[in-house]
């Protein structure tokens, strides 16, 4: 569909799908741990499958719309070409898309710095955990503005050590805890008599940030083979391996730790558990899965969301600095959102950074179905599939605005003020392109 400059092809599957699930497999499940189990107890597992379901329908449009356009550019370039009459909305987008995933590198490096301080004097130091948390953005930022092939090769080791030392924690909690899966069982059934349906969605919901990432496989179009077969092959293959991990890493915490330690310690809720039932040791086998699964999400959600953010700029919507690249790698897209995720680090707190993440995520892929329905028959949708997508995407939205509503109003203002000042932004900017588009013509 698209006319590419000349591509360096240095990313294949194995890469593409640590992309994803370095985006995915973060900071985001340690974080939303504690959320759940506080809300629905032992009924976490079936909210992260749900998860699962919704990230998959997301996912279905995401790959449709990046196999026909082929734009690095991904949510927003899909939404301004299949929309094309509207600078507002286009430029509304890609400011929604591009601060969603700031909001992200905040919550990871946050993570990674509560359980690189967890098992120290500094553990509930808040300047010291914001101090290692921007230590962090920045030397990962180093990292992909040094070299993609080079950000590739890290991420892949990353990624998959994670992934190995994710699952070995989480079968040896399960095998040293003190819940059978009868008892598990029982538990289940006791929460599922206090909770509902609306519980477990609105949960799915809330912890929709921890899929979150799996569309910056997409970012990456100019540096990959095969984007026809890759894409969709790294995603879906992405997603399996994410729910997976959670649900492991869930049953392992529920089954070895009680649930009002997870619910006390949720920044680190992981260490602390793993520390009285296996000692120093599995403590920090934990900080050590925890720090190469954050330093993994940070790096791939460095490298998609600055190419995203370097289309935007060049097409007039953010400052067109930003749109600068050397060697096709956007240097001051990738320093300009650390500064600003370093920024939302000093002046935020935790729970509205991943509220405001899984919001603008779900509302974005909620665009994204509308877009593909559109345009269904031209990218080979099912009409079926793409309907299902919306409607369960809109029901997840709908749900965690109600949650925030009902529980704490003050938040969901906080994200609403920062939704207008986004808006804002991006009307500036949509004034600014109208009015040099009108000079030329």
């Amino acid at each position: 569909m698209t006319q590419h400059r000349n591509r360096n092809k240095n990313l294949g599957l194995v890469e593409l799908i640590a992309i994803a699930l370095g985006g995915m497999v973060g900071g985001g499940i340690f974080t939303i741990l504690g959320i759940s189990v506080a809300l629905i107890g032992n009924l976490t597992p079936i909210a992260i499958a749900v998860g699962g379901v919704i990230a998959g329908l997301a996912a279905y449009s995401y790959v449709k719309l990046g196999t026909y356009y082929k734009d690095e550019g991904a949510t927003y370039s899909f939404f301004k070409r299949t929309y094309p009459g509207s600078n507002f909305s286009a430029s509304a987008i890609g400011w929604f898309i591009i601060f969603g995933y700031i909001s992200t590198l905040a919550l990871y490096a946050y993570t990674f710095s509560s359980y690189a301080l967890s098992s120290t004097d500094f553990a509930e130091n808040i300047i010291m955990r914001k101090g290692v948390a921007i230590a962090v953005i920045g030397l990962f930022t180093l990292i992909n503005v040094w070299s993609v092939n080079g950000m590739g090769k890290i991420e892949d080791f990353m990624v998959y050590t994670k992934l190995i030392v994710l699952s070995i924690i989480s079968f040896v909690l399960i095998y040293h805890g003190t819940t059978d899966v009868e008892t598990f069982l029982e538990i289940m059934a006791l929460d599922a008599e206090n909770a509902n349906v609306f519980s477990i969605i609105i949960v799915a919901s809330l912890t929709f940030v921890a899929y979150e990432g799996f569309q910056l496989v997409i970012n990456a179009v100019n540096e990959m083979n095969q984007p026809d077969k890759n894409i969709p092959r790294a995603i879906y293959s992405a997603i399996i391996l994410a729910v997976l991990i959670y649900l492991v890493i869930s049953m392992g915490a529920l089954f070895a730790i009680p649930s009002e330690e997870i619910i006390k310690n949720k920044e680190f809720a992981l260490a602390a558990g793993a520390e009285t039932i296996l000692g120093k040791i599995g403590a920090n086998l934990v900080i050590l899965g925890a720090i190469l699964a954050t330093s993994s999400a940070i790096s791939g959600t460095l490298f998609g969301s600055s190419r995203q953010m370097a289309v935007i700029a060049k097409d007039g919507f953010f400052p067109h600095i930003l749109s600068h690249r050397e060697n096709n790698i956007p240097k001051n897209a990738i320093i300009a959102m650390a500064i600003i995720s370093s920024l939302l680090i000093t002046i935020g707190g935790l729970q509205l950074i991943l509220e405001f993440g899984s919001v603008t995520f779900l509302l974005v892929s909620f665009l994204m179905g509308i877009a593909n329905y559109k345009i269904r028959k031209q990218t080979k949708s099912s009409t079926f599939i793409t309907l299902l997508s919306i409607v369960g995407l809109g029901i997840g939205g709908l749900m965690i605005l109600y949650y925030e509503m009902t529980n704490n109003w003050e938040q969901m203002l906080a994200i609403m003020v920062l939704y207008v000042f986004l808006g804002l932004g991006a009307r500036k900017f949509a004034k600014r392109k109208a009015l040099y588009m009108k000079t030329l013509g």
